[in-house]
């Protein structure tokens, strides 16, 4: 029987009516009326807070537990971002990135190329060591570094997160999401679990790795297609003809750039687990890309590029600029040691993840714990330490050394970073409230005898699809990702019921129907919130969320509508079912798209009042202008 609240709901769609309501609204306001985040998640912390108390019956002083749970949350990841916009700020004073825009160029000078080596391969290999969100604040001002427009450089960051993230931070949402989620509360396996795993002749550590291996599958089909994407959105969104043909023309170097990725990736998650896919998947393919690439393997015939820099849109460029900061140096410096913060980073990443005594240390004495906030059950820990931010910051103190740079370098870098952090601050002290309310909704909390809000959600689509719930069940993860902008939150969240909805429904292997559901989480983190908020700080785009999301959400809804279809098709085979159905419309509208992209002449980008020529103009453009081709203004 569905939970009933009084007289003012009684049914679970209008329960699920108004725990979306809320979501909903940000969502409208965001995407919609292209308002800043800064003023849209306020409001959707207020109606979350209202339908909370009014139709949850949570309590005041919980709802305010959950705020303030939510503030501590943001202080952390607000410790990331300030962390990236350090390090950004430190390799461009130090005069760093020059080397390294220099050593991309001299592997090759093609913009098609360089999206791909960095946001996909490096970008892949740093979200197998950090997760929760690291590989955006790390790609994005690189890419910008290297001369591409700050919404192109976060586009990059944001839409790789998706194949990897599934096995990011030495595979959290797998050994921590599904592992916790298909728990009990003293850790031992569900009973429908613990039958199926028996089933299988599996323990419960090795019905995780079971599940992740599905996942890896599912990841590695809908992945192939990850590279093209990005060299298509380059050229089509920023070439100076803005031609989607012209990234097919790179569509050998792409496919081999993600199988070069993919297949090591599939091995590790087959024989060694759901630890390390993405890190050492990102790590081989990226050696082996960048050496056949100097080369010349598979490298383009003609190199292409973006127009020159002053006639581009306002609405490309963020209030960050790399070039107006750079330091004027005497000499060049060497490329190891232009990277050395860099393989800092990556070394301190592997360290604190993988050498018990520290990470121990890190997670146990080192972390602030914040118990029974107001008296309520609620707690957070802040785990400063471990956090990628202080590996962040940790990294620029030793490259203070190692770049032998000078007080007013270093004071300035300061300077650049705490000036940036601010506008970043206000739209991720109201998302992770929001997002605590949403989640603390539950029977624990609420007097209504209610699921939380979240599986009210999951449950009414569930109730309404029946036996295609696979088709559905990627984009239930994806909605909790966007939530907690967390594939391991989402995972804990759905993945027991998941398993139970594919039980009901009589499929085969329940557990495929979770491992759909942990793709889709982690292709719900090319738009979750706090994110894209996160990413865009790192390049100066805070207030223009709602656009960035507009763009991330099609390959987000397309990548976990395939991941649906595979999931159904490999529960119920290819025959004249939904699944195969939709696979060979996705086909088929990707053989279109490409015939369409080849066929089109492209729209060149108009010379005048729309280009810019300072990053005051950008500051000017940035909050209203949103349209994928909006009319150009401004100066030459």
């Amino acid at each position: 029987m569905t939970p009933q609240i009084g007289h003012t709901m009684d049914n679970l769609a209008v329960a699920a009516l108004l725990a979306l309501s809320p979501i909903l609204l940000a969502g409208i306001l965001l995407i919609g009326f292209r308002w800043p985040a800064k003023y849209a998640m306020p409001i959707g912390l207020v109606a979350a807070a209202l339908v909370a108390n009014f139709a949850w019956k949570i309590e005041w002083v919980t709802i305010g537990a959950s705020v303030v749970q939510g503030l501590l949350v943001a202080i952390g990841l607000l410790w990331i971002v300030f962390g990236a916009l350090l390090f950004l700020a430190t390799i461009t004073r130090s005069g760093a990135i020059e080397t390294i825009r220099a050593g991309f160029v001299s592997i090759s000078p093609d913009r098609r190329v360089q999206v791909i080596i960095v946001a996909w391969l490096f970008g892949s290999f740093i979200e197998g060591a950090a997760g929760f969100g690291t590989p955006a604040a790390v790609v994005a001002p690189l890419m910008l570094a290297l001369g591409f427009p700050a919404v192109a450089a976060v586009l990059g960051g944001l839409i790789i997160q998706s194949t990897p993230v599934s096995f990011g931070a030495v595979g959290t949402p797998m050994v921590v999401g599904i592992g916790t989620g298909l728990a009990q509360e003293d850790g031992s396996m569900s009973t429908d679990v613990a039958a199926r795993a028996a089933e299988l002749g599996l323990d419960q550590t090795e019905f995780v790795a079971h599940t992740a291996t599905q996942v890896a599958l599912i990841h590695g089909i809908c992945g192939i297609f990850i590279p093209l994407l990005l060299a298509c959105m380059m050229t089509g969104f920023f070439g100076a003809n803005r031609r989607f043909a012209d990234g097919l023309a790179v569509t050998p170097f792409a496919v081999y750039s993600a199988l070069a990725m993919i297949v090591p990736y599939l091995v590790v998650a087959k024989f060694l687990g759901p630890e390390f896919p993405s890190l050492l998947g990102g790590l081989i393919g990226l050696a082996i890309v960048v050496t056949t690439s100097r080369f010349g393997f598979l490298m383009p015939k003609k190199t292409w590029d973006f127009a020159p820099r002053e006639q581009w849109p306002a609405f490309w460029m963020g209030t960050v600029d790399p070039n107006e900061e750079k330091a004027q140096l005497t000499r060049r410096m060497s490329l190891v040691r232009a990277w050395s913060p860099y393989l800092i980073v990556v070394a301190l990443l592997l360290i604190t993840r993988n050498v018990p005594a520290i990470k121990e240390f890190l997670n146990g004495p080192a972390v602030i714990k914040v118990d029974g906030i107001f008296g309520t059950p609620i707690n957070q820990n802040m785990d400063l330490l471990w956090s990628p931010g202080a590996i962040f910051v940790l990294a620029c103190g030793i490259t203070y050394f190692i770049h032998r740079m000078t007080k007013d370098q270093i004071s300035s870098s300061w300077t650049i970073a705490g000036s940036q952090i601010a506008g970043a601050a206000v739209a991720l002290l109201c998302s992770l409230p929001l997002v605590r309310v949403f989640i603390n909704s539950g029977a624990d909390y609420n007097g209504a005898g209610l699921e939380s809000m979240p599986v009210t959600l999951a449950e009414a689509a569930a109730s309404t699809v029946g036996d295609a719930w696979p088709l559905l069940a990627p984009f239930v993860g994806a909605l909790g990702a966007f939530i907690a902008g967390s594939n391991t939150v989402s995972n804990t969240m759905f993945a027991q019921f998941q398993f139970s909805t594919g039980t009901a429904i009589g499929a085969a292997s329940p557990e495929t129907v979770v491992a759909a559901q942990a793709v889709g989480g982690a292709a719900g983190n090319m738009v979750a919130v706090h994110n894209v908020v996160a990413a865009s700080a790192t390049v100066g785009l805070v207030g223009r969320e709602g656009e960035l999301i507009r763009r991330t959400a099609i390959p987000m809804l397309v990548y976990s509508l395939a991941a649906g279809a595979i999931a159904f098709v490999g529960l119920n085979g290819l025959g004249m079912n939904a699944g195969t159905v939709i696979l060979t419309a996705l086909i088929v509208g990707f053989g279109v798209a490409i015939v369409l992209a080849r066929r089109s002449p492209g729209k060149p980008l108009e010379v005048g009042a729309g280009a810019v020529s300072s990053r005051g103009a950008a500051e000017d453009e940035g909050a209203s202008a949103g349209d994928d081709e909006p009319e150009p203004t401004a100066r030459a």
